[in-house]
């Protein structure tokens, strides 16, 4: 009982803090990047493994894996992780050319509409990136098991869609 209420108040603070030291300023200037230095790279670096660190544990705290579980799940969700890595990537640069662009005033329509369709372009991919992870999860865990995993993901990237959609103004 009392490792998942941990796992209940950890997963949704450890996601919040990291989208939210991610999430672009909009408030800055025009001149505004949203690039770190050096000495903040390595901090997110820091950031981003101790927060993968976390992830990690309150996956294994609520997927009661067996050793012969674990032992074909964890390479599984390593890869995936660092597929997902990529759609986060690009999800960040969508928000930044956001933020650029809000911070020049009104939103041009050829810019909106560029930045939508890449929106869309990485809820898709990230849709087909679980697809695929299905048969690959399947091979390591009993399908009950496989809609846990995909569950706990689906409810941590809600928090993190969350999150972001309170930080983002809508556009002008």
């Amino acid at each position: 009982m009392m490792k998942k209420y941990l796992t209940a108040k950890l997963c949704p603070a450890l996601f919040i803090l990291a989208t939210t030291l991610a999430l672009p300023s909009f408030a800055a200037d025009d001149s505004t990047t949203g690039m770190a230095g050096d000495g903040a790279t390595s901090n997110m670096d820091i950031l981003r493994e101790k927060i993968s660190a976390d992830k990690k544990l309150v996956v294994a705290n609520n997927m009661n894996l067996t050793d012969a579980e674990a032992k074909g799940f964890w390479p599984v969700y390593d890869a995936y992780q660092k597929d997902l890595q990529k759609i986060n990537e690009r999800l960040v640069k969508v928000i930044n050319d956001y933020a650029l662009a809000y911070n020049k005033g009104a939103v041009l329509n050829v810019t909106a509409k560029q930045l939508l369709d890449e929106a869309i372009a990485i809820e898709l991919a990230e849709a087909k990136l679980k697809q695929s992870y299905v048969p690959k999860l399947g091979k390591a865990l009993p399908a009950a098991k496989v809609a846990r995993y995909i569950q706990i993901e689906n409810k941590i990237r809600a928090i993190i869609r969350y999150s972001l959609a309170e930080g983002i103004p809508l556009v002008e």
